[in-house]
């Protein structure tokens, strides 16, 4: 690539917003290493990302309640505290994607993430509807790092991928985004981010 792009492509989860099953099962268990080990014993990332698929809720539930009932308590809390899991904004990054749409940079947005709480979040927090277009895996049946939510953007929005410069803390899915053709930043710090968006031509 040769050129700089013009649009930012941001994912949401510890990108704008932080999210953390930690942050929820800390009043649960005593200790990290407990968390740790209840997330192991259920497969709970794996069972997470199903819902991020478009898997019902309740029925997510009440299949992982009826294998571990042990940990009914624990897993029924997952979607009625669901919100302990994400207790706030990223400021830094929320301020660069606002300095971005000042300055009239298109904002466009992929994340793996349940439609419901999705929107739920969006009430939370208004900058998650400040995009020209959202692609929501759990809407479309397919989850980060697959190419074809991806294309899914580019081809709803009409962009062409050398144009974009993804943002993600996954490198998974910052090299799925590089794989097909777009910039990409593996999102570690507000601070990282400015710096690399000022290398790629963005004066921020």
């Amino acid at each position: 690539m040769t050129k700089n792009p013009s649009i930012v492509v941001f994912d949401i989860g510890n990108v704008l917003i932080r999210w953390d099953m930690h942050f929820l099962y800390e009043s649960y268990f005593a200790s990290k290493e407990e968390i740790d080990r209840f997330t192991e014993e259920t497969g709970l990332h794996d069972w997470n990302l199903q819902q991020d698929l478009g898997r019902d809720w309740a029925e997510a539930i009440e299949m992982l309640v009826k294998a571990h009932p042990n940990y009914e308590k624990e897993i029924r809390a997952y979607r009625s505290r669901w919100h302990d899991m994400v207790p706030g904004v990223i400021a830094g990054t929320v301020l660069i994607k606002e300095r971005l749409q000042e300055m009239n940079v298109p904002i466009y947005a992929i994340t793996n993430f349940a439609a419901d709480t999705f929107r739920e979040c969006q009430e939370r927090f208004p900058t998650l509807k400040q995009f020209r277009d959202i692609v929501v895996s759990a809407d479309e049946k397919i989850v980060k790092p697959d190419a074809a939510i991806f294309q899914c953007l580019l081809e709803r929005n009409t962009l062409e991928a050398s144009d974009c410069l993804f943002i993600d803390d996954s490198l998974p899915n910052v090299e799925a985004a590089r794989a097909v053709g777009m910039f990409a930043h593996h999102f570690k710090s507000p601070f990282g981010l400015a710096e690399d968006l000022r290398a790629h031509g963005f004066a921020i």
